[in-house]
């Protein structure tokens, strides 16, 4: 009886796994904007991490000077961003696997809404992008986005700031049975609009990092004050047949 049961259980694993693979998507060049945007922000392969701080919603005049010392009893640090917001604030992070061809595939058609007239040498360069083989490394990429500019300001310099030795040690990737893999590289925001990148190595001990049974995946990082921890399920990144990360 136990070994049925046990059985009944790894069938229903397979078909759920072989399910995923099977799902159908269709040609990327065809998405619609909110399609791009989901690929980008909610899917397998690209997850949203929402931060809100409520430090500041009560009312705070800035305070006057000392009598005494001439210092302000202000907070320096609210201060330093231009005073009080009087509001939550939130700061979006977009955390997505960039070499996932999907989350390639997702910003080369925004592009293509934003720049329809584009010539044969940017649609070669994109196609270039969508088609980069990642045999050797897994990049995942993060953007962030926030109302408040003074916010937006202090998390694009802790990215700016960072580098892959002050990162190294409290950067992984790590699978549901612990197994952690390490930065390799990081790359700072740049031009390109893609976010910060931190890389890290594909193959481990001969063998792919991820698999179909390796279950989900989580992203941890920590720049400073700032950390990004987020799970990815690895049934769910099936693309056109393939795992995809």
């Amino acid at each position: 009886m136990k070994r049925l049961c046990l059985s009944l259980a790894l069938l229903a694993t397979a078909i759920t796994f072989t399910t995923n693979a099977q799902k159908n998507f269709k040609p990327w060049q065809e998405w619609s904007r909110n399609d791009a945007e989901r690929i980008l922000n909610d899917s397998p392969w690209g997850k949203t991490q929402v931060e809100t701080d409520v430090s500041e919603m009560m009312f705070r005049p800035q305070a006057a000077p000392d009598a005494r010392s001439g210092k302000s009893n202000a907070d320096p640090e609210r201060d330093s961003r231009g005073g009080a917001t009087n509001q939550a604030t939130t700061i979006k992070y977009r955390i997505r696997f960039l070499s996932a061809k999907p989350i390639r595939q997702a910003f080369a058609r925004l592009i293509a809404f934003d720049q329809p007239a584009e010539d044969a040498k940017v649609k070669m360069y994109m196609n270039d992008f969508v088609e980069r083989k990642f045999d050797q490394w897994i990049a995942v990429c993060v953007g962030f986005e926030s109302r408040d500019q003074r916010f937006s300001g202090t998390a694009l310099q802790a990215f700016a700031s960072a580098t892959t030795a002050s990162l190294k040690n409290n950067t992984y990737l790590e699978r549901k049975d612990g197994k952690r893999l390490y930065l390799h590289i990081y790359q700072a925001p740049s031009a390109d609009g893609l976010g910060a990148k931190f890389i890290f190595e594909r193959i481990v001990s001969e063998r792919p990092f991820l698999n179909g049974d390796s279950g989900e995946v989580r992203f941890v990082s920590e720049l400073g004050k700032l950390k990004l921890d987020t799970r990815f399920k690895v049934s769910e990144m099936m693309y056109d047949g393939k795992l995809e990360y």
